[in-house]
């Protein structure tokens, strides 16, 4: 029997039943994209050993514990032969189960192969289960910064398909940056939007399910791994999800999800974020208006307009007006007051002149990047 220290005794948290509710599993959004090639039970295994990682207190040695009633709670086995279902699990997990990860880096693309969790022990006289990480999987799992998803470990439980879970991840991962910019802001409504209704080529959908070998034929993927998912998701989530298919010539080429969320009448755990929500969209669509309402009034619409770098239809955009308001018309007095209005009409005359298609995907990014380029040489120049 292994002597365990006072330091590991303390690090120990085996958490009750109830608290299962409240866990949330927070992943690095490139793992939420890699192909986890494991079973169901190995994947869902994981996810609920990542819920009691503390991003705060973060887990000695790569450490975590379980309980072994919360474990078999969690996979509602009440067999008789759930010691031995659980050992065959994690055997397999242990010699099968790693993620494949691609990850962009400066030079290219890097493909990691990492098996979890390499060490797991528990034993007949006590409720606890031991579950270390790999150190090569902790990165994914704590340096988190910007570029994670979060959502409950409970979620999960009711899935019963590695394909359920699976696309649950990539939904949560979506409309996780959905709520952040819709709160947050920085991003255009429509590019908000988008992350509510995320496109996704099925060649790449094949891939994070690893079917790419499996079911040839569309409508056969389409009706066991897609149809059959997002039927899961629908009844045993906080999800509602529909989906259109989008074709390429005479073959689909693509998906795109269209999500919601459920809210229960007896879900107290929003209250609080709804509240903070509401009270910052409030404030912030305040802002935005009178932003825009000065946008309107101002002479460098006017101008944009008679150079055709604004049409009236874009105009109708808050985000957009906004974003000229407080970005790029600040940039403009600046030029004024050394070139005087003279000066501002002739260099939105030579970038009308020079403006590149691709530029109309996001012009107020495009004017801006035009001034602010601009300035340093009339600085310059009046020096």
């Amino acid at each position: 029997m292994s002597i365990i220290t006072e330091n590991e005794q303390n690090q120990k948290q085996v958490l009750k039943l109830n608290e299962l509710e409240k866990r949330k599993v927070v992943e690095h959004n490139a793992l939420i994209q890699s192909v986890a090639k494991m079973q169901k039970t190995a994947l869902k295994m994981f996810e609920l050993a990542v819920s009691c990682i503390d991003t705060e207190n973060l887990p000695e040695n790569n450490t975590v514990y379980l309980s072994k009633k919360e474990l078999f709670a969690f996979f509602e086995v009440s067999s008789n032969s759930k010691h031995t279902q659980f050992k065959e699990a994690i055997e397999i997990m242990q010699k099968q189960a790693y993620f494949k990860i691609n990850s962009n880096k400066k030079l290219g693309i890097e493909y990691e192969s990492i098996v979890p969790i390499p060490y797991v022990k528990w034993n007949d006289f006590n409720d606890e289960v031991t579950i270390q990480f790999s150190e090569h999987i902790m990165p994914y799992l704590i340096n988190l910064k910007s570029e994670f998803t979060q959502y409950k470990i409970s979620e999960l439980q009711k899935l019963n398909s590695k394909y359920s879970i699976i696309l649950y991840r990539w939904l949560a991962m979506n409309y996780n940056q959905y709520e952040h910019y819709s709160y947050k802001g920085g991003r255009r409504a429509e590019q908000v939007e988008a992350y509510r209704n995320p496109s996704i080529t099925v060649k790449e959908l094949r891939e994070i399910t690893d079917t790419i070998k499996d079911y040839s034929k569309y409508n056969d993927w389409d009706r066991y791994i897609l149809k059959n998912s997002l039927k899961e998701i629908n009844e045993n989530s906080s999800f509602n999800v529909s989906y259109d298919k989008v074709k390429k010539g005479r073959s689909i080429d693509s998906i795109v999800f269209h999500i919601t969320k459920k809210r229960r009448a007896d879900d107290n755990s929003y209250k609080l974020e709804d509240k903070t929500y509401k009270e910052a969209k409030v404030e912030k669509e305040q802002s935005e208006a009178i932003l825009v309402k000065q946008a309107m009034e101002s002479k460098y619409t006017k101008l944009l307009i008679e150079n055709f770098l604004l049409s009236p239809y874009e105009m109708t955009d808050t985000s957009l007006m906004a974003g000229l308001q407080k970005n790029v018309y600040p940039k403009y007095d600046e030029l004024k007051e050394l070139r005087g209005l003279e000066g501002v009409k002739k260099h939105l005359s030579y970038v009308s002149e020079k403006q590149e298609p691709y530029s109309k995907v996001n012009i107020a990014k495009y004017l801006k990047k035009s001034i602010e380029q601009y300035l340093p040489t009339v600085k310059r120049q009046e020096l």
